[in-house]
């Protein structure tokens, strides 16, 4: 299972994935992100669900630890954005 650190900024970056526009309270953030975590986590969106998109759409092009990886790079990426932005405040 994708091990998510509930940093929540991949929950404030959804203008970014075509999939989740309609969430976006108009500032990229979702409007279901609360305190950092989802408020319909049980029901969310499966593109938000990292193991179901590796089985319904990625298991044929990556094995599972690549998939992850691509996934925990994209957080990286994500946080040392962010790090790098309060910093320059």
């Amino acid at each position: 299972m994708f091990s998510c650190s509930m940093c929540g900024l991949c929950c404030k970056h959804i203008d970014l994935v075509n999939e989740l526009k309609k969430f976006d309270r108009g500032d990229g953030t979702c409007i279901h992100l609360h305190n950092n975590l989802c408020s319909i986590y049980e029901t969310r969106p499966n593109i938000c669900r990292v193991d179901y998109m590796y089985e319904k759409k990625y298991s044929k092009l990556y094995s599972r630890e690549e998939f992850y990886k691509i996934n925990e790079d994209v957080c990286k990426t994500l946080r040392k954005a962010h790090k790098e932005l309060l910093s320059q405040m």
